[in-house]
C-alpha cells in the first residue's frame, strides 16, 4: 500500500499455437463390403476378377513379344498399357481379397502412403498413355504415308518413358501434397485402399487448399487428356468419311476399342477428382471401375474387336501346342 493506492500485479499468460501433432500411427479400412453373409461371395468375385486381369494382360504381353506380326506402334504401345493395367490392378485388389476374412482392417501409416503413391503412378501413367495411343491412332489414319516416318521406334520408346514420367512427377506432388497432413485421429477410412480424398477428410487442419491442388494435379490432368483424345477421336471419325468402305470399317473397329477404354477408365477419374474434397457413399464402387474393372477389361475389349490379335493369339497357341507334341 503506498499513499493509499493498492498496486496489482496481474500476471500474463503467454499462450502459443499448438500445432496438430502426428499420432497416427496406422489406418483402419473399412473395406469394399460390410455384410458378413456377402463377403464370401464378394471374395470369389474378386479373385476371379483379378485372376483373369492378370491371364489376359499377361496373355497381350505375351503376344505381342513373341508375334511377328504384331510389330507396329499401336501394338507396342498396347503391351505396356497390359503391364501398367496389371501393376494398377496389383496394388488394390490383393489387399481388398485379403481383407474380406480380416476382421480388423489395418494397414500402417507407411504402407498407406506407398499405396497412394503406387496407384498414382500407376493410374497417371496409364491416362498418358491412352492419350499416346489416340495419337498413334491420329497419325495412322490422318497421315497414313507419313506414319512410318514420325512413328519410329525412337519417338514411340521416348513416348512411353515421358508416360512413365509424367505419372511419377503426378504421384510424388500428389503423396507430397498429403504426407506433410498432420494426422491426430480418428484414423478410420471408409475405403478399400488409401486414397487422397478420405486421407484429406481424417487431416486435423484445413485441407481446402490442398484440395484446390489435387485438382488442379488429378483432376486437369485427367480433364484435358479426356479432352485431347475426344477431340483427336472426333477429327479420326470425321477424316473416315473420304475412305472406302473396307478401310472405314477396320479403323472404325480399332478405334472403337480405344474409345471404350477410355470412357469406362476417364468417366470414374474424372468423377472422383475434378470435384472439391468431399467423400460420397458410391466413391468405392467408382474407384472399383479403373482400380480392378476396367485392367480386366481392357485385354478383352482389345482382343474381341481385333482380328490381328486374335490371330496372332491362335499362331501362337498352335504353335506351343506343336513343340509340346514334338
Amino acid at each position: 500500500m503506498a499513499g493509499g493506492l493498492a498496486v496489482f500485479h496481474i500476471p500474463v499468460i503467454e499462450t502459443e499455437y499448438m500445432e496438430p501433432t502426428q499420432n497416427v500411427t496406422e489406418f483402419i479400412l473399412l473395406g469394399l463390403c460390410h455384410n458378413e453373409m456377402l463377403q464370401p461371395v464378394c471374395f470369389v468375385f474378386f479373385v476371379l476378377l483379378y485372376i483373369a486381369t492378370v491371364l489376359g494382360n499377361l496373355l497381350i504381353i505375351v503376344t505381342v513379344k513373341k508375334s511377328q506380326y504384331l510389330k507396329s506402334p499401336m501394338y507396342f504401345f498396347l503391351s505396356y498399357l497390359s503391364f501398367v493395367d496389371m501393376c494398377l490392378s496389383s496394388v488394390t485388389a490383393p489387399k481388398l481379397i485379403a481383407d474380406f476374412f480380416m476382421e480388423r482392417k489395418t494397414i500402417s501409416f507407411e504402407s498407406c502412403i506407398a499405396q497412394l503413391f503406387v496407384v498414382h503412378f500407376f493410374g497417371c501413367t496409364e491416362i498418358f498413355l491412352l492419350t499416346v495411343m489416340a495419337y498413334d491412332r491420329y497419325i495412322a489414319i490422318c497421315k497414313p504415308l507419313h506414319y512410318t516416318a514420325i512413328m519410329t521406334r525412337c519417338v514411340c520408346g521416348s513416348l512411353v518413358m515421358a508416360s512413365w514420367v509424367g505419372g511419377f512427377v503426378h504421384s510424388i506432388v500428389q503423396t507430397l501434397l498429403t504426407i506433410q497432413l498432420p494426422f491426430c485421429g480418428p484414423n478410420e477410412i471408409d475405403h478399400y485402399f488409401c486414397d487422397v480424398h478420405p486421407l484429406l477428410k481424417l487431416a486435423c487442419t484445413d485441407t481446402y487448399l490442398v484440395g484446390v491442388m489435387v485438382i488442379a494435379n488429378t483432376g486437369m490432368i485427367s480433364l484435358i487428356c479426356f479432352v485431347v483424345l475426344v477431340v483427336s477421336y472426333v477429327i479420326i471419325l470425321v477424316s473416315l468419311r473420304t475412305r472406302s468402305s473396307e478401310g472405314r470399317h477396320k479403323a472404325l473397329s480399332t478405334c472403337a476399342s480405344h474409345i471404350a477404354v477410355v470412357i469406362i477408365f476417364f468417366g470414374p477419374c474424372i468423377f472422383m477428382y475434378l470435384r472439391p474434397s468431399t467423400t460420397f457413399s458410391e466413391d468405392k464402387m467408382v474407384t472399383v471401375f479403373y482400380t480392378i474393372i476396367t485392367p480386366m477389361l481392357n485385354p478383352l475389349i482389345y482382343t474381341l474387336r481385333n482380328e490381328e490379335v486374335k490371330n496372332a493369339m491362335r499362331k501362337l497357341g498352335s504353335r506351343k501346342v506343336t513343340l509340346g507334341v514334338k
